[in-house]
């Protein structure tokens, strides 16, 4: 856990100290947001805030590459690899989109490749909790995991727009899913250094330090290059985590335990996902393009409402937390279940004992002192 401490408190320092300098480039070069009918914002804003945030996952990542125990995370695999060629893709395309403006076709073509050159290398579903275990074909795979991506790229992207409102969605489900992947790792008895458990730490590491100049009222916006690289990385870690777990594992076989790994992700983008349906849905029905820009979101309509700015943008940090934190309570009471193979023996004073107790969340578990078959015997007291 320290490891992780350090590498988002590394990947927070680096973003903050990168956010003026690149605003400053944003403003000298021309990356401004100017004021639009559909925009909240009054006055020209500088955006490309989505370069210090790639700063600060670069240093995290460079940071854990060193560390002894985060060794693992980029030995004998090559998801790492596929990590940082995704990121470089869609932040090359952000920055373009930032300065020129894309149309919606072109930026569908570059989500596509950034997320299929993610597949082919990696980091891909492999495995969908389908009666049991369904594994999929590779053209499947790869097909599956551009169309999570894309959803989770888009949804963080329609959802940018107040001060601080994706950051802080993003910081919220990031925590909530490295709550999430390190419980998991920690009762099935997986590596505690795992890329979806980092890569989610770093997700709020970088969104911690980006929000001082974001929150309102905003000093920089991070743009598209921002927006869709936090989606892309929250995608990656969703699907790298769904690789490590087989549902077949999940104590009981029950329905809910083995849905856990899709339903958590699902559950923490909720309101991102949400307002991206409803938009789809919205623009068309009345026959325009999906991806043409409105003033219908969810925090418009929250702000047509009567809410200020900041109080709609903490209702929406409170919805995200809400949901995701429920989710996550509900698995700390039934517990993820035992690793198959481990403490064959059942019988009183066997290891299955130890098995068993590791069914339980960590504040029911056993002593250590009482596992093992070990008898337990109270303390002497001597009696007067």
């Amino acid at each position: 856990m320290r490891e992780y401490l350090l590498c988002l408190l590394a990947a927070a320092a680096v973003t903050y100290l990168l956010t003026p300098p690149v605003r400053s480039l944003a403003i000298r070069y021309g990356f401004m947001a100017e004021v639009r009918d559909r925009d909240v914002h009054d006055q020209p804003t500088p955006r490309l805030g989505g370069l210090a945030m790639m700063g600060g996952v670069l240093a995290g990542l460079l940071l854990a590459s060193k560390l002894p125990m985060m060794r693992s995370v980029f030995e004998g695999t090559n998801t790492a690899v596929a990590l940082l060629s995704g990121i470089a893709i869609i932040v090359a395309l952000g920055v373009v989109d930032d300065k020129w403006g894309l149309d919606a076709p072109t930026k569908l073509a570059g989500q596509v490749l950034a997320a299929g050159v993610m597949a082919f290398q990696g980091i891909a579903i492999i495995w969908l909790p389908i009666g049991g275990t369904f594994v999929l074909d590779p053209v499947t795979s790869v097909l599956f995991t551009v169309l999570i991506v894309l959803i989770s790229i888009n949804a963080i992207n329609f959802i940018d727009g107040l001060d601080g409102l994706a950051a802080g969605i993003v910081m919220v489900a990031a925590g909530a899913f490295f709550a999430y992947s390190y419980l998991l790792s920690v009762e099935l008895g997986f590596e505690r250094a795992t890329l979806a458990t980092l890569v989610s730490v770093l997700l709020v590491g970088v969104t911690l330090g980006f929000l001082p100049n974001n929150f309102f009222p905003a000093r920089i916006f991070m743009g598209d290059t921002g927006s869709m690289m936090l989606g892309l990385l929250l995608a990656a870690g969703t699907i790298t985590l769904s690789g490590q777990v087989d549902p077949s594992a999940v104590a009981g076989g029950a329905l809910f335990p083995a849905l856990l790994p899709v339903l958590l992700p699902v559950a923490v983008m909720a309101v991102p996902l949400v307002d991206l349906l409803l938009a789809v849905i919205r623009r068309t029905r009345a026959g325009r393009n999906p991806f043409a820009p409105d003033k219908q979101h969810l925090h418009h309509r929250l702000m047509e409402m009567g809410h200020s700015q900041v109080r709609a943008v903490v209702l929406m940090y409170a919805w995200t937390a809400l949901i995701a934190g429920a989710l996550c309570g509900g698995l700390l009471r039934r517990g993820v279940g035992h690793p198959r193979g481990r403490g064959a023996a059942t019988g009183p004073g066997a290891a299955g004992d130890e098995t068993a107790d590791r069914q339980r969340p960590g504040w029911l578990r056993l002593p250590r002192r009482m596992r093992r078959g070990r008898r337990y015997r109270r303390p002497a007291v001597e009696r007067p």
